[in-house]
């Protein structure tokens, strides 16, 4: 009776339109009251859910890719991948696409990368003949690869939720593979469509306006060799890597690219704090939430459910993703790492799954529900850029949100794709 009322509570306040920090809270109030439990414990554990020092990272990633944001090295990187792949059928589908993996190993977030990436290119694409529709659609979808490439702060939280025995470094290592597949399929995916609707096709600009470009985006495709090369030599941890991604940050927006004044400082640093104000609230409800769910043995259940249901792997496999999938349209992508995976990596790792190559799973599909109704947050805000209706874009969406459910298939049964790149690098 008492998860009846946990998951009940919370449910029924999602759909009543309240915040889900605050469904997670009550919803765990509800039930520590239901079980006689003394209300105060909701209080500390709220505390302790964003107390880990890991979660520090956090909130430093988001700073550094703020000041990288404003401080100019986003339009580098747009004008590197425009000068790449701009001159292919449907360019500046395929420039959104590629600065999404570009942008996304400095940003980490879907919707930083959709925010930034997007008000840039979208307009570009209306005024240049493209269909407001297309130019959402394969900005949003391509947001996902953010979610994989390194300093991902969701697989950052996903180590965090499994309790920290995870290694942030195969993680980083681990998500590499999926998104350059998800880029590739993507921009083949774009090719076909705007094949199909006959968009034009921009001219190349010459090797000597690459190489400028990409001497200009140096610096910023830097940071995440910095990152990820630190934190796998055990040069220093993901917080320390964090602090170091922040100075750096300053240091090329300051002195090298000379874009980021005073007043757009103190713009970026109110916008992280909001940022990472609303990304703590979340986590810390959800660190109730996952407390009770340990409390009540919900993923000693979970394990003895699934695994009754049937014994083959790729099918307990299958159906967790589905579950996660259906979820995942209802619930933001950081409550859910911190609820889902005390639940089901149990289930994994029962089957013999990889608890690394089961973050990937997770993050990935966590993604395509950013953008499904009702939820979806990449949605909303691609849709508001784009200046076009849920419901126009939902009409024409699909090959796209299929192409990246093709993906998230072969990872979740190809696990040497996630698992590859950790092993030839310890």
């Amino acid at each position: 009776m008492a998860v009846a009322i946990l998951f009940g509570v919370f449910a029924l306040l999602l759909v009543v339109g309240v915040p889900v920090a605050f469904s997670l809270v009550c919803a765990s109030l509800a039930t520590f009251l239901y079980l006689g439990l003394p209300p105060i414990v909701v209080i500390q554990q709220v505390a302790a859910g964003a107390g880990a020092s890991s979660l520090i990272a956090i909130p430093l990633f988001i700073f550094a890719g703020e000041i990288m944001l404003r401080g100019g090295i986003s339009e580098r990187l747009i004008s590197l991948a425009s000068s790449l792949v701009g001159h292919v059928r449907g360019g500046l589908g395929q420039v959104s696409v590629l600065s999404s993996l570009f942008f996304g190993g400095v940003s980490g977030s879907a919707i930083a990368d959709v925010s930034a990436i997007g008000g840039a290119m979208i307009p570009q694409m209306v005024a240049r003949g493209f269909d407001r529709d297309f130019a959402v659609n394969v900005t949003m979808t391509a947001a996902l690869v953010a979610l994989l490439v390194p300093p991902s702060h969701n697989l950052i939280l996903y180590s965090a939720s499994a309790g920290g025995g995870i290694s942030l470094a195969d993680l980083f290592a681990a998500g590499v593979v999926p998104a350059l597949l998800l880029t590739v399929t993507l921009m083949l995916v774009g090719w076909l469509i705007a094949k199909r609707r006959g968009y034009a096709i921009e001219p190349f600009p010459g090797l000597a306006v690459v190489g400028r470009r990409f001497v200009a985006a140096l610096p910023g495709l830097l940071l995440v060799a910095l990152i990820f090369v630190g934190i796998r030599a055990g040069i220093f941890t993901a917080v320390e890597s964090a602090s170091i991604a922040v100075c750096y940050a300053l240091v090329v927006t300051c002195l090298i690219y000379r874009q980021l004044d005073w007043r757009e400082f103190v713009e970026t640093m109110a916008h992280a704090a909001r940022t990472t104000g609303m990304i703590l609230f979340v986590i810390a409800s959800a660190g109730c939430f996952g407390w009770l769910l340990a409390y009540l043995q919900v993923p000693a259940a979970a394990v003895g459910a699934l695994t009754a249901i049937t014994h083959d792997k790729n099918l307990l496999l299958l159906l967790m993703v589905f579950t996660l999938l259906v979820i995942g349209t209802f619930m933001d992508l950081a409550p859910m790492i911190i609820i889902c995976t005390p639940i089901f990596l149990p289930v994994a790792k029962a089957i013999g799954v990889d608890p690394v190559h089961f973050g990937v799973i997770l993050i990935l599909k966590g993604g395509i529900g950013l953008i499904t109704p009702p939820l979806g947050s990449v949605l909303f805000v691609g849709t508001a850029i784009g200046k076009i209706s849920i419901t126009d874009t939902l009409r024409t969406i699909w090959p796209f949100y299929f192409a990246a459910f093709a993906v998230l298939m072969i990872v979740t049964f190809v696990p040497q794709l996630s698992l590859w790149l950790p092993a030839l690098l310890r």
